[in-house]
């Protein structure tokens, strides 16, 4: 069994069993029993929990007179995002911030956790980024067919009518390739600049390994920046009315 982090050991020792029973009651056998709860999802846990206290926090202690830190953290953010999604999806993006703004935020605060001692980027094992990559596909068609109807179909067939055999199994292939990129960019991205790190830690534990953390600092605010971009102009092209 690999090596875990102290919060994925807390959780096994306390709800293993658990998790394992329930994992066994929907015919799904664990690859470690005793250790059922993976680091990664550990570190997903812990973020969700952080996240929901911060937004928790925000909420209760909004304040136009005086704002506090936290506030004006959150002011920056939803700002950014909006700014973002005004330009690239235009007319109507604010129904789409409030799922942008917590896709990019989670993603940029896994893709920081490997500079933590004792923690890991959950976007390094590629469950993670293939989950956030098809949580944004379904989110995206979804909406696609909220804005058109069924005039969404028309996006996967072409201007011509004799060209629809051709071009409809071309667009689905692309489209579904989506979910293989988002995939694969997050995921390889912040795996190699894990593996990196820990190589050079383990060779010269003093002063070179800086600049790797500092240059894994910015591929991972980088990297989350991607996916929310590519997020976005996805949901641009779904809702569009020029089908």
């Amino acid at each position: 069994m690999p090596t875990q982090t102290l919060f994925a050991q807390f959780l096994n020792l306390h709800f293993g069993a658990f998790t394992t029973s329930m994992l066994r009651t929907l015919h799904v056998e664990p690859t470690y029993p005793q250790a059922p709860i993976t680091d990664a999802f550990a570190m997903e846990l812990l973020i969700f929990v952080a996240l929901l206290v911060y937004f928790v926090v925000v909420r209760t202690t909004l304040s136009v007179e005086k704002p506090n830190g936290v506030q004006n953290v959150a002011e920056m953010t939803h700002e950014f995002v909006s700014e973002q999604g005004e330009s690239i999806i235009g007319p109507g993006y604010e129904r789409f911030v409030s799922y942008l703004t917590v896709l990019g935020v989670f993603i940029l605060i896994a893709n920081l956790m490997g500079l933590v001692p004792g923690l890991k980027s959950p976007t390094a094992n590629v469950v993670v980024p293939l989950a956030f990559a098809l949580c944004t596909f379904v989110y995206y068609h979804y909406h696609g067919v909220r804005a058109n109807g069924v005039g969404y179909i028309k996006q996967f067939l072409g201007p011509l009518w004799w060209l629809y055999p051709l071009m409809l199994p071309i667009e689905l292939i692309s489209h579904f390739a989506r979910i293989l990129s988002l995939t694969v960019r997050l995921y390889a991205n912040m795996f190699a600049g894990d593996l990196v790190v820990l190589a050079f830690f383990s060779i010269v534990p003093i002063g070179i390994p800086l600049i790797f953390l500092g240059l894994h600092f910015g591929v991972a605010i980088i990297q989350a920046y991607v996916f929310l971009l590519l997020a976005m102009i996805y949901l641009s092209m779904a809702v569009a009315h020029e089908h």
